[in-house]
């Protein structure tokens, strides 16, 4: 059976539990400010800020030293108002000018495990070999498809001894060899969140 190439990243999609257990397609809904018009697309990692909404996070390389570049979680799709009054479920979130009421579905189990594709920093999908199973990633935001409501991020390829640095977002925990270009050279890995905002001792501002 010939599996598909890998030609643009997709985002994060989560597909089972680091410890093996199957994906059991459980979200959490959390709301989107009103005010907030960043587009959220299928697959972008996001974050709680105060007031208790959902917001795409900034995150690139450092997941600890900014509230902005948290990650809590990853957005799987919203339900909003759009102009029309008309009730939407929709695969991204386009931002406050066309939705209202908006409430987004993420995957925030913070040992969910999530399947990834491989980039430079231009987005353009490279490889890794089998070494980079234990190795902290770096996130490429990419840009996301109005179209198919998909997440353009991926995750960067690292260079020779790097990886190791704690502020690093995402860690790999294995490979996906169906899409693999050769013996060794896999454009897709499996990930976990680093650190998520889920599981860190200090919390956002209470607003009554």
């Amino acid at each position: 059976m010939a599996y598909p190439s890998v030609t643009a990243p997709y985002g994060l999609l989560p597909i089972n539990s680091v410890d093996g257990k199957p994906y059991a397609g459980a979200t959490r809904q959390l709301p989107i400010a009103s005010t907030y018009n960043t587009p959220i697309f299928y697959g972008d990692i996001v974050v709680v800020v105060d007031g208790g909404n959902i917001e795409k996070s900034g995150v690139t390389d450092d997941s600890t030293t900014s509230a902005a570049n948290y990650t809590y979680g990853v957005f799987t799709g919203v339900q909003y108002v759009n102009s029309q009054g008309q009730t939407v479920q929709a695969q991204y979130y386009p931002g406050n000018a066309a939705a209202t009421s908006a409430i987004a579905y993420v995957v925030d189990d913070p040992m969910a495990a999530f399947k990834v594709a491989v980039v430079f920093a231009n987005s353009v999908v490279t490889t890794v070999n089998q070494s980079i199973v234990g190795v902290n990633m770096a996130i490429d935001q990419g840009t996301g498809n109005t179209t198919s409501g998909n997440s353009g991020a991926g995750v960067l390829a690292p260079t020779n001894n790097l990886g190791n640095a704690a502020t690093l977002p995402v860690r790999a925990v294995s490979v996906i060899p169906e899409t693999a270009t050769g013996t060794n050279a896999f454009t897709e890995v499996v990930v976990k969140l680093n650190n998520p905002q889920i599981l860190r001792a200090t919390g956002i501002d209470y607003a009554a």
